[in-house]
């Protein structure tokens, strides 16, 4: 009778030691929370081009992005870009100075050029579509980001993309003094985003 007293209270001592193990490797996971990247300026770049009959292009020396999750499903991920209009630089102090009147970007009243995403697909292996909020100049409207994103799986990799808008559409009607600047502007982005915490986003 004592062998099987002995046994039960074994049993239970050991039973007891395993629901603990458990709980206390399974809490970790429960705390994990959501996805969450890191994207560094300084290897990234926001650069645009227009046709024009002298090259218009150049990029933005001031600017900062942000790629957050609320959970692991790719729906839930929110692409904020803020651009400092005044940092433009095309290479020539004529073209930026026009750029950043009130013909163009016109900095001293909307400094910022925004795009903050409010829906996020996933359309290939490694390409998204992302529909966004684009501001400039103080007017927003509805434009689409084309991604491909590189090193998926490994926690880091580059995110690269294309938007396209027409510069009338934002106001921007006038044209620079002997160059024939075309309506279509192109936008491409360059980021490198390393996930820092939380599990990875739940990908095709």
């Amino acid at each position: 009778m004592r062998q099987n007293h002995f046994s039960f209270k074994f049993l239970l001592r050991l039973a007891v030691l395993c629901f603990s193990a458990f709980a206390a490797s399974a809490g970790p996971i429960r705390a994990q929370g959501p996805p969450v990247f890191v994207i560094t300026p300084v290897e990234s770049s926001v650069k645009f081009g227009v046709d024009a009959s002298v090259a218009i292009k150049g990029d933005f020396n001031k600017w900062d992005a942000t790629l957050t999750f609320t959970s692991p499903d790719l729906s839930t991920g929110v692409l904020d870009v803020k651009i400092q209009a005044g940092s433009v630089n095309t290479g020539s102090s004529m073209k930026d100075g026009k750029l950043k009147g009130k013909d163009f970007f016109n900095v001293e009243h909307d400094p910022l050029i925004t795009f903050k995403s409010t829906k996020i697909v996933q359309t290939g292996p490694d390409t998204f579509e992302v529909d966004g909020d684009f501001t400039i100049r103080g007017v927003t409207k509805p434009e689409k980001l084309i991604l491909t994103l590189s090193g998926k799986g490994t926690g880091s990799g580059e995110v690269n993309g294309t938007m396209a808008f027409d510069r009338k559409d934002y106001g921007m009607n006038s044209g620079i003094p002997f160059i024939k600047i075309a309506d279509r502007v192109e936008v491409t982005v360059d980021l490198k985003a390393k996930r820092v915490s939380g599990p990875p986003v739940n990908l095709k």
